[in-house]
């Protein structure tokens, strides 16, 4: 087979070795999860986390683990996946296509979005497989079927970085959107989907949009931060991930704890965010680093709506207290806001509350977050007053 270096297949593992070169915390212990779900009825993941969580960190690992043209045993060496029984029985085995869906959302026009990614990839896919005797020149999934299904050649996998970016982009643009699950209908829930993929992984803000009658993609197994499942640690920096960090670079730990501790997902009870760690870090002092990243408009948007008791619990939120949350009915679509339970579990999900599964309650996280949402809440109109002394009082 030719060489040949692509945008979404064979794209070298750059991405991932800069990001061992600066300060990697270890989440290779993701591997092994997703290693356990090839080739099996488990292997369609979609795993969801607030922005700056660490999502394209961990595409970028996985595409240079299994991508079967990439020299990177080194780029893993003293990484915890090293001494798994499943590391060498997975690496660099696989065709992988990487799909960064922002790419697309930033390149093309809403009304051509599907059909330039399709034609983008089929293009790249025939440029490497060359041999093959294609049947539907203009279908990805037949395309890549007809390749999987070769003799001697193996089975795909597929990365999707940020999968929701057309939904949450083209939210009032249903044709885009009806037209982008199709076309994941085509390629993951078709008769030929498991033969010709070893495994799907997909990153995005929101878990998948659930349905009036079913699931487009009802296969996929989803790791949230409400239902992380065994994935809990990799969706940030544990205590002690960050006290080493801290020993490190000579800064005070309990400072880190107060701006960005506090989120609790699944059996973690401590967990940091990880961007805004490593700023404070490389800065040398703590700020508000992730919802810079952002605007607190987001959060000002949902709280406006002002479903009753809503009000209520934005106070005792701001007052550093928990409030009860039914995470149950939301329907994972930023546009299909139904109570104040489908805003809060809309929060939780950005990032802007922690959610306890052992309660069913949120609460703000830390100091970061706080300040963040006193900026929402004053954007709001209502009439607050926040003191540091008294909390909040209206």
């Amino acid at each position: 087979m030719e060489y040949y270096m692509g945008r979404f297949l064979n794209k070298g593992n750059d991405g991932f070795r800069a990001v061992v070169n600066g300060e990697f915390v270890d989440k290779s212990a993701l591997i092994e999860i997703v290693n356990a779900t090839l080739n099996t009825e488990r292997q369609f993941t979609c795993v969801s986390r607030a922005r700056r969580f660490g999502k394209s960190v961990g595409a970028k690992m996985l595409y240079a683990y299994y991508d079967l043209w990439s020299a990177s045993r080194d780029v893993f060496n003293g990484l915890s996946i090293m001494s798994s029984p499943s590391f060498d029985r997975h690496f660099q085995r696989y065709p992988v296509i990487y799909l960064d869906m922002t790419d697309f959302v930033t390149r093309y026009p809403a009304n051509e979005i599907i059909r330039q990614l399709q034609s983008d990839v089929i293009e790249e896919v025939k440029e490497i497989f060359p041999d093959v005797r294609y049947r539907d020149n203009a279908d990805l999934a037949d395309v890549l079927y007809t390749v999987a299904s070769q003799p001697y050649f193996e089975k795909f996998i597929m990365i999707i970085d940020e999968w929701d970016a057309i939904l949450r982009e083209y939210k009032e643009e249903s044709a885009v959107v009806e037209q982008y699950i199709k076309l994941l209908r085509g390629l993951f829930k078709s008769t030929n989907a498991m033969s010709t993929f070893a495994g799907v992984y997909m990153t995005g803000i929101l878990p998948i949009k659930k349905y009036d009658t079913q699931s487009a993609l009802n296969n996929f197994h989803e790791y949230s931060v409400v239902q992380p499942g065994p994935m809990a640690e990799c969706f940030g920096f544990t205590a002690d991930e960050v006290r080493n960090l801290c020993d490190k670079y000579k800064m005070d730990y309990a400072s880190l704890v107060e701006w960005y501790d506090g989120y609790q997902i699944g059996g973690c009870k401590r967990m940091f965010n990880p961007t805004s760690v490593m700023t404070a870090l490389y800065n040398q002092y703590c700020d508000c680093y992730w919802a810079n990243t952002g605007t607190y408009g987001t959060v000002a948007h949902y709280i406006k709506m002002n479903y009753d008791g809503l009000k209520d619990d934005v106070i005792r939120l701001l007052a550093g207290q928990s409030c009860s949350v039914n995470t149950k009915n939301f329907q994972n679509d930023l546009n299909v806001i139904n109570s104040k339970n489908d805003i809060l579990t809309i929060l939780i999900h950005l990032g802007y509350l922690s959610y306890d599964r052992d309660t069913s309650t949120c609460r703000i996280p830390n100091k970061e977050i706080a300040m963040d949402f006193e900026n929402a809440v004053e954007d709001t109109g209502w009439n607050f007053t926040i003191s540091e002394t008294s909390g909040i009082s209206v």
